[in-house]
């Protein structure tokens, strides 16, 4: 079963019913409920009318969540800053490889699940890609098939909850960097650590700062977060009826 994780302007879906559940890092609320006629599970990262800014999210207790739901792969849906000069804002994005170099969660403690020392189970994460090639090639396939094919390249964690200076977005650029967001970095990395295969889906609704000329109209800002959510809500019903077996872990965690 593959499970959701949604952001800015989708906290809900239509027939989905809510339940908090807790586990060791902390509560979560969830969303069970059928797409495609296959049982689905949500997670609105930012909470109920957008309660928790990026810093303020639970990254781990909602990784540990899904996987505690039952779920065997992670698709994150986020609403995304374009930084490659080259991308127009108001369409999909798919990633293929992370910068998020200081691998720190909000509170700025270690973005792991691994938190004690001792702990059955601990280890290193070694990951050739931190995005599962085969369920990106579902997401592909299912984004093309409803003729918005996504393009596909880096995506930059940064932390928040303020928005980036110029000279920050020019650093990203350099580095290769082709668009942002404020949550997903700490999601690859824990659903890693969980060996849940994940993936990226991203909605590019703005240039990021310095990278356009003028900046991205409020009003043309508005209408992307409609396009976004329309958007995922499909990918969703998509991907559940093309069904078949969820893609495998691709990846090793060496543990002690």
């Amino acid at each position: 079963m593959i499970g959701y994780i949604t952001g800015s302007g989708f906290y809900d879906m239509p027939g989905f019913v809510g339940e908090t559940v807790e586990n060791r890092f902390g509560q979560v609320r969830l969303l069970r409920g059928s797409a495609g006629g296959r049982p689905t599970v949500l997670l609105p990262r930012h909470g109920t009318g957008h309660r928790n800014l990026p810093h303020h999210i639970n990254h781990r207790a909602n990784l540990l969540a899904l996987k505690e739901a039952g779920v065997t792969a992670v698709v994150s849906c986020s609403v995304c800053g374009v930084v490659n000069p080259g991308w127009a804002p108001g369409g999909p994005f798919l990633a293929d490889d992370l910068f998020f170099p200081d691998n720190r969660l909000g509170d700025g403690t270690v973005c792991s699940v691994f938190t004690e020392a001792g702990e059955p189970g601990r280890g290193h994460l070694l990951a050739a890609s931190f995005f599962n090639d085969a369920l990106n090639g579902r997401i592909r396939a299912a984004l093309a098939a409803a003729g918005n094919g996504p393009k596909t390249g880096c995506y930059a964690h940064v932390p928040g909850p303020r928005f980036n200076a110029k000279a920050e977005i020019r650093a990203l650029r350099a580095v290769g960097v082709d668009f942002l967001s404020q949550t997903c970095g700490p999601e690859a990395v824990l659903a890693n650590e969980l060996e849940l295969p994940y993936a990226l889906a991203g909605f590019g609704v703005d240039y990021a700062n310095g990278v356009s000329a003028e900046p991205t109209p409020v009003e043309t800002l508005t209408e992307n977060l409609e396009r976004a959510k329309s958007c995922f809500e499909s990918l969703i019903g998509a991907l559940s009826v093309a069904g078949g077996s969820v893609p495998s872990f691709e990846n090793f965690v060496y543990r002690f």
